[in-house]
């Protein structure tokens, strides 16, 4: 009798031979990566779970009071509001101000452009506290501000300009602003010029070129930048703590009082947690429409 013959061809020893090497390689790899994974464990994904399942507990065990107060207790509604009212309004402020001024440091002679990147980084050395009380020194009633306005005649009595969103807003952005034209500046300066002068020699006019060629060659490093700026603006907290004058109860001042004055974790883990859940919902929504590997200058 004749053996009967397999219906399903057996791998050539070659396939085999690579599919055990790229076995050995994951494995390796994962070996390499274990310390660094363990790092990540310890420090991050346990302190996040224990986080989270605080934002769940209160005195009586197990509630869902920590998060039904986000949308019920006014004063977490005004200090959300707040919160997404300043980190929009900064965000919105660096795009029109820094954009101008990357375009300006991309396109001007390379010494002159690291003289004036130079003066972008210089706040960077300074500590964000010194900067936050320079900024109060200026701004206060009978400040440097005020009191060269008043001496020039344009004001009649001294603006509010400290203590209030208004001082916030200032601070934030003069301290933002950096992050925002970093990145922009190094996607800008990846763009070939040949580009443009393809689109010029195609008849396009300079308004033209810009808007069709330049601008959307330039949208990675102004997403990155802008997600940047409104991520950091959600958590800021030493400016507008100053320069608002508690006045201004954005959402990292009110986690601090929970804990620091009124000792109640869950309410501060579950608004850490709701902006936790946002940043990440809008990297999903951004990673959409952009690979979030392509806005931070990955392949």
């Amino acid at each position: 009798m004749t053996p009967e013959l397999s219906c399903t061809p057996s791998a050539p020893p070659s396939a085999l031979r690579r599919r055990a090497a790229r076995s050995r390689d994951d494995w390796a790899l994962l070996g390499l990566c274990s310390p660094a994974l363990g790092i990540v464990s310890v420090f991050l994904l346990i302190p996040l779970a224990w986080l989270v399942w605080l934002s769940f507990r209160s005195a009586d065990g197990f509630t869902l009071q920590n998060y039904a107060r986000l949308v019920t207790d006014e004063a977490y509604i005004r200090s959300l509001w707040l919160t997404l009212r300043l980190s929009v309004t900064v965000t919105a402020l660096c795009v029109l101000l820094g954009y101008p001024l990357c375009y300006m440091l991309a396109h001007m002679r390379p010494l002159a452009a690291r003289l004036c990147l130079l003066l972008v980084i210089v706040p960077f050395w300074t500590s964000l506290l010194v900067r936050t009380y320079a900024w109060l020194v200026l701004l206060q009633r009978k400040g440097i501000i005020n009191n060269a306005l008043l001496s020039s005649g344009l004001i009649d009595e001294p603006l509010y300009l400290v203590h209030n969103p208004t001082g916030a807003l200032i601070g934030m952005f003069h301290i933002m602003l950096p992050f925002f034209v970093l990145p922009l500046y190094s996607a800008l300066k990846r763009i070939d010029p040949d580009y443009l002068k393809a689109s010029a020699s195609l008849g396009a006019s300079q308004l033209e070129t810009f808007w069709r060629v330049y601008f959307p060659l330039s949208r990675p490093g102004l997403v990155a930048g802008g997600m940047l700026v409104l991520i950091l603006c959600f958590g800021f907290y030493i400016t507008p703590a100053l320069l608002g004058g508690g006045k201004t109860l954005v959402i990292p001042m009110l986690i601090e009082r929970n804990v620091n004055l009124f000792f109640e974790w869950g309410a501060a883990s579950s608004v850490a947690v709701v902006f936790l859940v946002a940043v990440l919902l809008l990297f999903a929504a951004i990673n959409r429409l952009l690979s979030v590997e392509r806005l931070f200058g990955g392949a």
